[in-house]
């Protein structure tokens, strides 16, 4: 393995334990408990210990979007988290629910890029130095600028939409090592021995000059990244910095299906593994996991309605999920929900905004809540035909890649020409600008007629495309507000169950591959 740029042997080995993209999942797989264990376990080993977390902790799940995070927060405490960086859906409660959060986590957060443009300040703390008897490690925090538009992007602007905080972003990545670089060098200098990056930037699916591989390749002084936000199984990728030396980069998926073990020997070699077996629960740990599940156990376990059939959003047949790059029959109930509650012409539903199944049977609000844990306010628009092109286009730019944007509808069929390339452009913070001389999409029809780029009409979906340009949908920018905010996901698709769904109509949602709104060619 490759030994670090400054070797500094511990007199013990150092370990140090990692998380990401959590999402609420404190009972999943592993379960929190048991991560808590596996520090207590490490305890007994050596006494240099670290548990970090690479963001997306306290979002994902009814407990998260009930408590607004802050159930979560007590569970990382009694866990022991020494050091956190929030990723992208740590903002999803709002600015000043953030830094209500930040406060209330122990270890605090941290990220080196994240800006509040008042003061051309950090915003937080860049980096930690825990000390290890004689051997400094510092841990230098990184979240992605995509942050801006996967997140609510109104979140970071003031009332006239400007922004108010940012996370060095640019067109070419540059800005963004550079804010690193800073923090990593002013770690050295401070006298770390050993330098790690814990990210929330991701690989695969991720916007590539932010991503981790492209910020080790431009940088230099880290001897690992610890990563988090593509929801991958890294054990450890060497890749080349930006002189030459190798960089780790590690990451355990997601939901702790594993946790990540980096050491440091006393030979001053750093090694990367993901580890999935068992290792027992902690008891105080679970009893606080328990407290805080039973707060809201009564309000989760309410039956809302029955589904006849199972509604999916994943693949039956290879278990990958469909909702981010292809129709599913979850996709068409919840857009079919949206179209019926709300009385619009055409339905645009980002496919990152369903999370879960729906099974057959009695549905619970928890079952609800699972899939679909964001909280979203419905919203209509009036936009013309060129608009709803254009998000078309957008939603449709990474495919064959899974994309968050990528839309499922209702009251309209489109083609994808997956062999033609994406000609979207974007501006510095990834929000939509315009589109080339090419476009992937096509025969765009509405209702069984031909798309009018000139006409307007209804779009109904979430106030966080429709009206606040999530996931970076500017061209919805300034169009006339019907609806805002006047019921909630959860509660349109609970309304249009109770109120549509029945033996008759049912089998409509039998194709799990949909209905045949979108074609791919």
């Amino acid at each position: 393995m490759a030994a670090p740029l400054y070797a500094w042997a511990a007199d013990k080995e150092i370990v140090i334990l990692h998380t990401n993209d959590m999402h609420c999942g404190v009972n999943d797989n592993l379960g929190l408990a048991t991560v808590a264990q596996m520090k207590q376990n490490a305890l007994q080993k050596t006494p240099y210990v670290a548990l970090v977390d690479a963001g997306d902790a306290v979002q994902g799940a009814p407990i998260g979007k009930l408590s607004k995070g802050e159930a979560v927060i007590n569970m990382l405490n009694a866990a022991g988290y020494d050091f956190a960086i929030p990723g992208n859906h740590e903002f999803d409660y709002g600015m000043e629910r953030f830094w209500q959060l930040n406060k209330k986590l122990k270890s605090g957060y941290y990220s080196a890029n994240f800006e509040d443009l008042r003061t051309k300040k950090l915003a937080l703390p860049a980096y930690k130095m825990l000390q290890f008897g004689d051997t400094k490690v510092a841990f230098v925090g990184a979240t992605t600028p995509g942050t801006l538009i996967s997140s609510t992007p109104a979140f970071f602007q003031d009332g006239q939409g400007n922004y108010l905080y940012g996370f060095n972003e640019d067109k070419t990545g540059c800005k963004l090592y550079k804010a690193l670089q800073k923090s990593i060098n002013a770690a050295r200098e401070n006298g770390a021995d050993y330098v790690f990056l814990v990210g929330h930037l991701g690989l695969n699916g991720s916007i590539e000059y932010w991503n981790s591989e492209s910020v080790a390749a431009n940088t230099r002084g880290v001897d690992a990244i610890i990563d988090g936000h593509s929801h991958e199984r890294i054990q450890g990728k060497h890749v080349k910095n930006y002189v030459g030396k190798d960089v780790i980069i590690t990451q355990t998926g997601t939901k702790l299906k594993t946790v990540g073990q980096i050491v440091i020997g006393t030979d001053g070699k750093i090694t990367s593994t993901l580890i999935k077996a068992d290792g027992g629960d902690n008891a105080k740990v679970q009893k606080v996991i328990s407290r805080e599940i039973a707060k809201y156990e009564p309000l989760l376990q309410q039956p809302v309605g029955e589904a006849l059939v199972q509604l999916r959003s994943n693949d039956p047949k290879t278990g990958e999920r469909l909702v981010r790059n292809s129709e599913c029959s979850l996709a068409d109930f919840v857009t079919d929900a949206y179209k019926a509650v709300l009385g619009c012409d055409v339905v645009l539903v980002n496919g990152g905004s369903i999370r879960n199944e729906i099974k057959q049977g009695v549905i619970t609000y928890n079952d609800m809540l699972e899939a679909f844990p964001f909280g979203s306010m419905c919203a209509v628009v009036e936009a013309k035909g060129e608009q709803i092109l254009e998000a078309l286009e957008m939603g449709a730019s990474h495919y064959p890649e899974e994309f968050g944007a990528f839309f499922q509808v209702a009251g309209l069929e489109y083609t994808i020409n997956s062999k033609l390339p994406s000609t979207v452009q974007l501006d510095e913070k990834g929000n939509f600008y315009r589109i080339g001389s090419i476009y992937r999409v096509s025969d765009v029809r509405i209702e069984g007629k031909p798309l009018d780029i000139n006409k307007t009409y209804t779009v109904g979906g979430t106030t966080y495309v429709l009206k606040d340009g999530g996931d970076g949908n500017t061209m919805f920018k300034g169009c006339r507000i019907l609806k805002d905010g006047e019921i909630s996901d959860v509660d349109a698709i609970i309304e249009y169950m109770q109120k549509h769904l029945n033996g008759k109509n049912a089998a409509e949602y039998a194709n799990p591959y949909g209905k045949g709104r979108i074609t791919i060619k």
